[in-house]
């Protein structure tokens, strides 16, 4: 019977009962976390909250056996014999690593290869920790192999270390005096031996092979049938035919292309294609009788030999599936040999006769290959800038280093020293501008334009060159097509605009009259009739002046006279110079006369002979004499 063990009655229905204390009858917890780690944790407590008695310690135990010592009980320990030393050239004799690998080595000076794969055997001794490389010796290799390396301790950096076999270890790079060596596998003793001493090796590898030697394995043997095709034969039966076709190479669609002329013949004795070039006369091209030699064309090549090098080695039947032969030249088709399209256009008469025979075409007609020349290009200006004349700025638009625009010469020596020139009023809404006159020059040689503005005493306006001889562009011209002032703009009453100032012409010179009669063609009827209203009222006022001096008054009559005789008397005098350098000193104003009186005291100081008529005369004048006039 079981008892409590609290209570000390038997665990027996009745005589046990509920402790009403206890309230909880979970199991401890034994699985805790400290850190992030999972810890295991010893239970204190047991179901109901009750503390566990078992496996506890009190301190007086704990505390003997802190103090207790087990040589009393046991005695004093015995000491483990040393081992034997076993020295190390001992202990790894005849125990060598060993590693396959290979390193690759550049090849400059060859044509076939760029670089080459070297196989290799990387030994570690581990009685001294001396390291070799060997390379198997292959027959007729043409290579020094065999002891690359040999026995030494290998140097692994700058700081004098050298390698240990924990350095060593499958799909790893070592540099051994300047090569790279990759390690792809080790043998069963090396892989047993790293793993005993705890290193985790990596997978092996494949060994690379050397391109160059795969391809200088022999292929497999093919027997081939021979083919029943007698060589003999067609070189007996087509020797010396020549099938001719005229084929053009038309290249105008790239930069500085043209059509150009070609004769292809091929040769039946052997089917081979030759492709000559047609020169003419002056073409600028180097007299090179031939295009592409005499040779067989290949037409389809197989899959592998379209990277074949041509340029360095022959094609042979290995690379080519199919040739080029006499039923692929047709008048009319397109060919392509050596990158180059050609058309064939035209053939001989015997090529016709062969292709009548052979293939039974007969309708080989001639192709028309002559292109029509497009239109001219018709080249467009840039707009004009403003400086200059336009003729003048277009010239930087036909040359690189621009010329100076030809010019009219049959105009210019029928016109030389030929200006029609104009008097001209500025239109100006100032009033200081109203008075101002202008001489328009109109050079009939170049059709330029030159304005002089005579100077005026005391006006405040300083004359001369207004504008220099230059071209005068209409009002609203086009600026790409201007037009410029001719003769017959100018005329009576024209308003000419010069950059932006308006002249109104007021009146011409003679030899301008004269062209406008010579050349009335040329003038509007406008023109002409301001020019003859022009010449009527010209023609009023003279015609008014000869009647005044009809009737001119007597002392001007005897002025005149007076003069007349005064200018016969000086006319052998050999002093005139003095007389007028007297006049114009005594003439202080100006004007150009003087009192009689001191007319004639200038005449008696200069010893001038006067008669005695003239003086008795001087007496009933009563006007002024003009001294200009006498002298």
């Amino acid at each position: 019977m079981v008892s409590n063990p609290v209570h000390g009655l038997p665990f027996l229905p009745g005589t046990s009962f509920k402790d009403s204390t206890k309230t909880a009858f979970h199991r401890s917890q034994t699985l805790g976390y400290r850190n992030g780690y999972a810890i295991v944790r010893r239970p204190t407590v047991g179901i109901g909250g009750d503390r566990l008695q078992f496996n506890q310690l009190s301190q007086a135990e704990l505390d003997e056996l802190a103090s207790k010592a087990p040589v009393l009980t046991y005695g004093q320990p015995k000491q483990a014999p040393p081992a034997d030393f076993i020295p190390a050239h001992v202990a790894f004799d005849k125990k060598v690593l060993k590693f396959d690998a290979y390193f690759q080595e550049d090849v400059p000076m060859s044509t076939e290869e760029q670089y080459r794969i070297r196989q290799v055997n990387i030994y570690y001794y581990l009685e001294d920790d001396s390291m070799s490389v060997i390379e198997p010796v292959v027959e007729n290799s043409g290579i020094p192999q065999g002891k690359l390396i040999k026995r030494q301790r290998l140097a692994k950096n700058d700081r004098g270390d050298h390698y240990h076999w924990k350095d060593l270890n499958r799909g790893i790079n070592i540099t051994i005096y300047g090569k790279t060596f990759r390690v792809v596998d080790c043998d069963q003793f090396t892989q047993v031996f790293l793993e005993s001493q705890g290193i985790e090796l990596n997978p092996p590898e494949k060994m690379a092979l050397d391109p160059y030697t795969e391809l200088r394995k022999q292929p497999l043997r093919k027997y081939v049938t021979p083919s029943d095709f007698d060589q003999l034969k067609q070189f007996l039966t087509f020797d010396k035919q020549v099938l001719r076709f005229y084929a053009i190479w038309d290249d105008t669609d790239s930069m500085y292309g043209e059509c150009r002329t070609y004769i292809i013949h091929y040769y039946l004795m052997d089917d081979t294609v030759e492709i000559r070039e047609v020169h003419e006369r002056n073409d600028g091209r180097d007299p090179f009788p031939l295009l592409m030699n005499r040779q067989r064309m290949p037409k389809v090549l197989v899959e592998n030999a379209k990277n074949f090098p041509q340029c360095v080695l022959e094609i042979s039947d290995q690379e080519v599936l199919e040739w080029y032969t006499a039923k692929d030249f047709i008048v009319g088709k397109s060919l392509t040999v050596l990158g180059r399209t050609f058309f064939i256009y035209d053939c001989d008469p015997f090529t016709r006769r062969y292709y009548k025979e052979k293939f039974g075409i007969t309708d080989l007609p001639r192709i028309d290959v002559n292109k029509q020349e497009p239109p001219p290009v018709k080249q467009e200006l840039p707009p004009y800038n403003g400086f200059g004349l336009v003729e003048d700025s277009a010239q930087n638009c036909f040359a690189l280093i621009p010329k100076a625009p030809k010019k009219d010469v049959i105009k210019m020596l029928v016109n030389d020293n030929k200006v029609l020139r104009y008097l001209a009023a500025l239109e100006s809404p100032i009033p200081e501008d109203k008075d101002r006159r202008f001489v328009f020059s109109y050079f009939l040689a170049t059709d330029m334009i030159s304005i002089f503005e005579p100077p005026v005493r005391n006006s405040g306006i300083i004359g001369g060159k207004y504008l220099g001889r230059t071209k005068v562009v209409k009002p609203y011209s086009a600026v790409d097509n201007p037009i410029y002032y001719g003769p017959s703009d100018f005329f009576i009453g024209a308003v000419i605009e010069v950059f932006g100032h308006r002249f109104i012409i007021l009146d011409t010179d003679e030899y301008v009259l004269k062209y406008m009669e010579s050349n009335a063609a040329q003038y509007s009827p406008e023109a002409l009739a301001s020019v003859q209203k022009h010449v009527r009222k010209l023609e009023a006022p003279a015609s008014e002046s000869e009647s005044k001096q009809t009737e001119k008054d007597p002392g001007v009559q005897e002025l005149e006279a007076l003069i007349d005789t005064i200018q016969k008397q000086l006319k052998d005098h050999s002093c005139k110079d003095n007389i007028r350098e007297a006049f114009q000193i005594y003439d202080k104003e100006a004007s150009g006369y003087v009192d009689r009186d001191m007319f004639f005291k200038i005449c008696e100081s200069l010893n001038v002979p006067v008669d005695d008529s003239l003086v008795k005369e001087r007496q009933g004048l009563t006007l002024l004499p003009d001294w200009n006039a006498v002298v």
